[in-house]
């Protein structure tokens, strides 16, 4: 571990972060000494599992918050008991993602609905608890994850690809307000990524996104945390208002 790296003495709280790529930025943060906080949205079970699973992997003790990032009333119980306890935030990863899309002509209200409440709002409604604690110490780095989808779109993805376009203007407009107060706030545009998202696609279109990926691979959850980690710590104290892409070359 390089002291540029190091993490010691940070708070993080990390959204969806019981699986998938909040999974992996949640221990990547750990292990270079972030105190981390969890959460989840359905199973109380596998948010204790996760404190659980740091625990015995870190010997640090977490907290873990279960509720639904587009409830804003829940939201903000959260950052009430970070302060609380922590009495400040020096890291927040917008992670919590949700994919309810369909071919146009196809799209229900429904899916634009949860689409939007969980991708866009949950992003704005954390991201503005997150900036009242961090204004405190006028310090902080906020990494929204988008996607590739965001920034050159897909077939099928209209919803999905609209509201992580809409990651990248909350974003740069985040990053230009909160720069005044030493909060950097920067995103990560993943690409085709090893996670449950891809599982339930067919092997014909698995293979079609492989092969669109310059490197010939599909990417990791770790990869994209060690994103996350460059962003939270501070090699990157001079960067904000920026869309860091992790895909492979796939736009290349």
């Amino acid at each position: 571990m390089t002291s540029n790296f190091s993490l010691e003495g940070k708070v993080a709280f990390i959204t969806g972060s019981t699986r998938g790529m909040g999974w992996a930025t949640a221990r990547t943060l750990t292990r270079f000494g972030a105190t981390v906080i969890l959460n989840g949205i359905n199973s109380q079970d596998l948010l204790e599992q996760r404190k659980e699973e740091l625990k015995k992997e870190f010997n640090v003790e977490c907290d873990g918050f279960l509720f639904d990032v587009g409830d804003m009333d829940a939201a903000q119980n959260c950052y009430n008991q970070i302060f609380k306890k922590h009495k400040k935030l020096d890291i927040l990863v917008n992670n919590a993602g949700t994919l309810d899309d369909n071919l146009v002509g196809m799209i229900r209200k429904e899916d634009i609905r949860h689409t939007f409440s969980t991708n866009v709002n949950g992003v704005i409604y954390n991201l503005q608890f997150a900036a009242r604690l961090m204004s405190r110490n006028k310090s902080g780095s906020i990494i929204n994850i988008s996607s590739l989808v965001g920034r050159v779109g897909n077939e099928g993805q209209v919803v999905y690809g609209g509201s992580k376009a809409a990651v990248i203007g909350i974003t740069l407009s985040a990053a230009r307000e909160l720069a005044s107060k030493n909060i950097r706030v920067n995103a990560i545009a993943p690409g085709f990524i090893n996670t449950d998202f891809v599982k339930p696609l067919p092997p014909a279109i698995f293979q079609q996104r492989l092969n669109s990926v310059k490197m010939g691979r599909i990417g990791e959850p770790e990869e994209v945390a060690n994103a996350v980690l460059f962003l939270a710590s501070d090699l990157s104290s001079y960067i904000t208002g920026q869309v860091l892409g992790v895909d492979g070359g796939m736009i290349m």
